[in-house]
């Protein structure tokens, strides 16, 4: 009868722990004590590292190519502002210039109409002021042939065409001179004038 006690109570203390301890699924981890555990193994922990350091990386290389897109947009963007206030500076320094011109222009209209002009030889007549910036820098003549000064400018009407050329005379004074009193030979680059030195002179005192 003891015996049987003890066996009894021997199959009920291993039928306790069995369903105190569940079965180990398969393939689960377990520490030193043969426990389950979710601690991840050296590899999978360098693994993981990796796959971090990778990212990282990956999103460091991101926010780089973003923020060099966005700098070279706002160089783009700071250039094209340049740009535009430089064109419209020089837009409203030809306006200026133009104007400085028309008003001198009809201020001495009466005496500019009196001036002393010589009749044009016969190769100069179909010689023609045209829409050519090359005209700044260009020596002056006179019929003669004399040299008279230097086209440092030019006022343009609103189609375009060359109104008249302003001219810094060898004494240093400047005169505006109409494009109707000049003479431009494209292929040799002569720009003459049948003003006379002594008008062209009081014209340019008239400036002042």
């Amino acid at each position: 009868m003891k015996h049987a006690f003890l066996a009894a109570a021997s199959g009920l203390a291993i039928s306790t722990f069995l369903i105190a301890s569940p079965v180990l699924a398969q393939g689960e981890r377990t520490d030193a004590n043969g426990m389950p555990t979710t601690h991840s193994t050296p590899a999978e922990q360098a693994q993981t590292a990796e796959i971090n350091n990778q990212v990282k990386a990956s999103n460091a290389a991101a926010d780089s190519q973003a923020a060099a897109g966005n700098a070279t947009y706002q160089a783009q963007q700071q250039q094209y502002q340049n740009q535009l206030q430089q064109n419209q500076a020089q837009r409203q320094d030809y306006q200026d210039r133009t104007a400085a011109y028309q008003n001198l222009r009809a201020r001495y209209a009466a005496e500019r109409a009196a001036y002393h002009r010589g009749i044009w030889p016969d190769r100069y007549v179909h010689w023609a002021v045209v829409r050519d910036a090359s005209l700044v820098g260009e020596r002056v003549e006179l019929i003669t042939g004399n040299h008279v000064g230097t086209v440092i400018d030019t006022a343009h009407a609103p189609n375009g065409d060359v109104e008249a050329l302003l001219v810094r005379l060898d004494s240093d004074k400047v005169v505006w001179i109409d494009a109707q009193d000049v003479r431009y030979n494209r292929a040799d680059g002569i720009v003459m004038t049948n003003l006379d030195t002594v008008d062209l002179h009081h014209m340019a005192d008239e400036r002042s």
